[in-house]
């Protein structure tokens, strides 16, 4: 079963219904609004001044105020959720992110001897494990020259920038200067700025603010993991989009059917079909609501989102035969890594894996989840650029139907409850544009510095190690030590079948017996075919997807 297989059985499966408990929800509070949320109304101007007028028509959007929905329109768009929106008022929620825990990366993936440079918004961090094997987060500045700590190293346990040496311990005090005379005392404000981080249920949580002390009840716990038997196949991926249109794409099972069409036996675009939604709870913090296919006259889906990025999807399912109960999920931790980037980490379980799914190693799993999202890459990297291009709200933008774009309607909506607490947002009715332009690294740091200084990650050597989020090597392999060492031992393999289908050739040429001779032919053609098997896993880890009926 491959990734895709998983999602689309969990979104599809009729057996799916499962109680969640109630996100408590906070009191509501209107602040004027100020800086740079733009009103919908005032976006029509500036456009109005910039852009031709659009003719309606049964193909193209008209994209004016004045254009009234007729009745069939309101039957089938996404409409207002409650009366407040009807009349235009807008209710904003008591919304700070970093008051958040933002999940950082796989706890096995973590390198037990380099620092890992990450980002949440645009605050670049360091992540490392001391001498104690536990878990610190630094601001990933020296505070000597602003030289990157992630591009330095491990030494006893202590950060060492590799700029000029100096070495920090794991509450971020600096002790070690080697420039300093024998008798000067080390300045104490000579240090870094710290934050908290958790490891819960295999994945490393940070608190990013540095006012309020860390939250323990907003650290995410999701029950199905924890329940007795429940595996997971987990994975992480580096993506050239913002994190917000990221969960529009996983909270959408209608394009799965037509997007990934024949990626496996589970997508197949004939299955595209109107869904029918319900919206169950709605809080400060998220939503959630139940899913169906509209055809089936049910709704046995269970779909929440809560902030500041957490998505999941829960099924529960009765086995026929032993009626033993089964809880599986489809669980997505979406981080934003700064503008029009993000990294998501996936996890799909249940209690009831088959035992086929132990044949296949993990690698397999990845190369088949990188390959989905690189059939999305597409749309989503362009979908990216018309919203910074617009810059207006999606209700100008998007046309919502009822019947497959509910949720990423209802997740628009919650960023304009939340969105000012952030530092830019895209809502349905209200954005903020990002207030400092990205920055782009001509040069970016080595994510795990062990492996750039094995393999040339960042010196663009080839297609596979070239430093692009459009490479799958750098999306995904670089982040993952299972799929690296599943590449590395591929090419030891390769190089040694390579070298030895040689040596057989040539002792088949030079050989007397013609027995002797067949037997090397034999075994150099089962090397060959044995290069030629390793060469296929190697690509199958660092190759792109490519859509065939493409015209280039």
């Amino acid at each position: 079963m491959t990734a895709l297989s998983s999602l689309h059985s969990l979104f599809f499966s009729p057996l799916l219904k499962i109680p969640s408990p109630k996100l408590k929800p906070s009191p509501f509070f209107t602040p004027p609004t100020t800086g740079n949320v733009i009103s919908p109304i005032k976006a029509h101007k500036l456009r109005k001044r910039t852009e031709p007028k659009l003719t309606k028509c049964h193909a193209v959007t008209d994209m004016s105020s004045s254009a009234v929905p007729t009745p069939d329109d309101h039957k089938v768009l996404v409409g207002p959720a409650s009366e407040e929106e009807s009349r235009g008022e807008r209710r904003v929620a008591d919304y700070d992110w970093t008051e958040e825990w933002y999940p950082l990366y796989l706890t096995k993936d973590v390198p037990d001897d380099a620092p890992l440079g990450l980002t949440v918004f645009d605050q670049q961090i360091v992540l490392y494990k001391d001498g104690k094997g536990e878990l610190r987060c630094h601001q990933d500045r020296c505070p000597h020259r602003l030289a990157k700590l992630s591009e330095g190293q491990l030494i006893d346990g202590r950060l060492e920038c590799l700029y000029h040496g100096w070495q920090f311990e794991g509450e971020g005090k600096c002790v070690k200067i080697p420039q300093l005379p024998a008798d000067a005392k080390i300045p104490r404000s000579a240090c870094v700025r710290t934050y908290e981080v958790k490891e819960s249920q295999g994945v490393v949580w940070v608190w990013m603010s540095q006012k309020t002390p860390p939250n323990p009840d907003k650290l995410p716990w999701f029950e199905n993991f924890a329940r007795p038997g429940f595996q997971d196949v987990s994975t992480i991926h580096e993506l050239p989009y913002d994190h917000s249109i990221l969960l529009e794409n996983l909270m959408d099972p209608a394009h799965i059917p037509i997007s990934h069409d024949r990626t496996d036996y589970s997508a197949k675009r004939e299955d595209a079909q109107p869904l029918g939604f319900e919206v169950t709870e709605r809080t400060d913090r998220g939503f959630a609501g139940q899913w169906g296919r509209e055809k089936d006259g049910s709704m046995p889906n269970f779909l929440r989102f809560e902030a500041p990025c957490v998505l999941q999807n829960n099924r529960e399912s009765v086995d026929n035969k032993t009626g033993e109960k089964h809880y599986s999920t489809g669980l997505f931790l979406c981080r934003p890594t700064g503008q029009g980037k993000s990294m998501l980490i996936v996890r799909f379980g249940t209690t009831g894996t088959s035992p086929w799914i132990k044949l296949f190693p993990d690698w397999y799993f990845h190369q088949s989840a990188s390959k989905v999202f690189e059939q999305d890459m597409g749309f989503l990297s362009s979908q990216n650029e018309v919203l910074l291009k617009e810059k207006v709200p999606t209700k100008e933008l998007y046309f919502n139907l009822r019947s497959i774009d509910t949720w990423v309607a209802e997740y628009r909506k919650w960023m304009d409850k939340a969105g000012h607490g952030m530092p830019y947002y895209f809502g349905h009715s209200t954005i903020s544009l990002p207030k400092v332009p990205a920055v782009v690294e001509h040069a970016p740091a080595g994510l795990v510095a062990g492996v750039s200084a094995s393999l040339p990650a960042k010196g663009g050597i080839g297609t596979m190690h070239a430093p692009n989020l459009a490479n799958r090597y750098f999306r995904h392999v670089i982040h993952c030590k299972g799929c690296r060492s599943a590449v590395k031992a591929f090419n030891t393999w390769k190089n040694s079948l390579s070298t030895a289908a040689a040596l057989l050739t040539a002792l088949a040429i030079l050989g007397a017996g013609r027995q002797w001779r067949a037997f090397c032919l034999v075994s150099a053609s089962l090397c060959l075919a044995g290069v030629y098997a390793c060469s296929t896993a190697i690509s199958m880890n660092t190759t792109n997807f490519i859509r065939t009926h493409r015209r280039l």
